[in-house]
């Protein structure tokens, strides 16, 4: 049987657009109501650091969901049904923030159930896309494919953080509550468009080209962690994702109280950092290293590079705050987020390339297995961050 040509570029965009928006939206709670919650309502950091790392910890379930979008055969449903999840979730934790000055322990509550919710649509949006993408594009092309849509993320993200910025001055509960609605909106319509008969060009691998049905869970899980490859790398994402986040709860509090920014000002200044990444991931695709499919040489040196980078662009952050105003914080804040970027790809180009390798297990699993590493190290790192 011929081998269908599965998805093409522009499929791949459209893909890359349902990822833009999971991250706006996960933007919002992860960074704006974070800022919110410490600046303008003088809440410990480790409040919204504990619900992030909360909604990590419910990521845990990313291999339950990658399991059963493969059994399904479809995995359209499990990305709307995800996002809608999510959007619930981002929704309710805005009324949460709101409520915790006058109402702590109802407010509590409400962000407990909140960030439950956005971790949950996170883990089953997000596992599902990954493994469309990974069983609708063909081998050769998956790393590339993997490239083109982190970068859309980081630009629906640097677009959002932006537009948020721009219109959250002057701060009020009720902009607040405005801005975010209109975020999440365009968001999840923006999915409903994208996905619309997609997955219909998802037929790369015939049937025949795998050893019978998809096994069980617990096998699945046994066959990954039996292979060496596959627990080096489910290690290498946990330590590297473990670095990578420490940083990511810490910047927007940071800029408020000791540069005195606005909630405007310092939501503009995460999407300059989104900026940098996005850069840093047009720089990695391309030098070529994403788009090898495979993990040559120099996708190593782009990820110890991006990491290296990354560790001097903080201690920089470090230095600034010494300094005071005079310190060039923008241009420190790209470059910290150029490294990051550099970084993501290279390692998203590996985990791609790595995607369909098993012999029984299908990319759903075996995405939702990294996924789950990388949710435990986000939340570790996010939380000792604030700490």
């Amino acid at each position: 049987m011929a081998r269908p040509a599965g998805f093409g570029w522009f499929a791949i965009v459209r893909l890359g657009a349902v990822q833009a928006s999971i991250g706006a939206i996960v933007m919002l709670a992860t960074s704006l109501l974070n800022r919110v919650m410490v600046v303008e309502y003088g809440l410990a950091a480790a409040i919204p650091a504990g619900l992030v790392a909360w909604h990590y910890a419910v990521q845990l379930s990313r291999p339950v969901w990658g399991h059963g979008s493969d059994k399904g055969r479809r995995r359209t449903p499990w990305i709307i049904g995800g996002l809608g999840v999510l959007a619930l979730g981002a929704l309710l934790a805005v009324q949460a923030t709101t409520q915790m000055p006058a109402r702590p322990i109802m407010g509590g509550v409400m962000a407990a159930i909140a960030f439950t919710l956005i971790g949950a649509g996170v883990g089953a949006s997000g596992t599902s896309l990954l493994a469309l993408l990974a069983s609708g594009v063909a081998r050769e092309r998956r790393a590339a494919a993997a490239a083109v849509t982190w970068i859309m993320m980081v630009a629906g993200i640097v677009i959002a953080a932006a537009t948020a910025g721009a219109l959250l001055d002057p701060f009020s509960e009720q902009r607040l509550a405005l801005v975010a609605a209109g975020v999440i909106a365009c968001a999840f319509l923006l999915t409903c468009v994208a996905t619309f008969r997609l997955e219909r060009q998802a037929l790369v691998e015939a049937e025949e080209e795998r050893d019978g049905p998809p096994p069980d869970f617990r096998e699945a899980v046994r066959e990954i962690l039996s292979e060496e490859a596959a627990r080096r790398f489910t290690l290498f994402i946990f330590v590297s994702m473990l670095a990578y986040s420490m940083q990511d709860l810490i910047l927007e509090p940071f800029a408020g109280l000791v540069f005195d920014m606005t909630p405007g000002q310092s939501t503009s200044l995460a999407g300059i950092q989104h900026g940098g990444v996005l850069a840093g991931m047009i720089a990695t695709g391309i030098g070529g290293s994403a788009f090898a499919g495979r993990m040559p040489v120099e996708l190593r040196v782009w990820i110890v590079t991006g990491c290296a980078g990354s560790a001097l662009a903080l201690l920089g952050l470090a230095m600034g705050a010494s300094v005071g105003p005079d310190w060039p914080l923008s241009a420190n804040v790209f470059a910290l987020g150029f490294c990051n970027g550099a970084f993501a790809v290279a390692a998203i180009g590996a985990m791609m390339g790595l995607a369909g390798a098993g012999r029984r297990t299908r990319e759903g699993v075996r995405m939702g297995v990294w996924g789950a590493a990388q949710a435990i190290a986000f939340g570790m790192g996010g939380l000792l961050g604030a700490l």
